[in-house]
């Protein structure tokens, strides 16, 4: 019977995830990563470390508490740093990780294709709701 090392395993499992399962942890990962303020937030980072108070100010309509909320939940995956500075008042810094860097990529990649194409959408959805959608 033939061994594998710790890193074969691993490979081996990387492999065997399939985000189209409900139940893979991929697919709840695609979930969390396609929310609005997850996109906002990693794209309102990608040039360099903010304050909370400048993202709160950069990201139109999000509340105080989904932005707590959003932060917390990308320091917990790696995806950024917080740093507190003891002063009156406090400061909190957030800053992307490599790997939410490399996420940044693509997050403000897609955030830039809504704003480029936006018209485009408008336009089709214009003529999609006077034509009337045969359902």
């Amino acid at each position: 019977m033939a061994t594998t090392t710790a890193a074969q395993r691993r490979e081996q499992a990387r492999s065997e995830y399939d985000a189209f399962l409900r139940s893979c942890p991929t697919n709840q990962l695609l979930d969390r990563l396609s929310d609005k303020w997850v996109s906002l937030v990693v794209s309102a980072l990608a040039p360099g470390p903010q304050r909370y108070s400048d993202l709160a100010r950069r990201i139109a309509g999000v509340s105080p508490k989904m932005l707590t909320q959003t932060l917390r939940t990308l320091e917990r995956d790696g995806i950024l740093t917080r740093k507190v500075t003891p002063s009156v008042p406090v400061r909190v810094d957030y800053e992307l990780t490599p790997l939410g860097s490399n996420l940044a990529l693509l997050l403000t990649a897609v955030k830039d294709w809504a704003e480029i194409h936006f018209d485009e959408v408008q336009a089709a959805r214009r003529r999609y709701d006077e034509d009337g959608a045969d359902v």
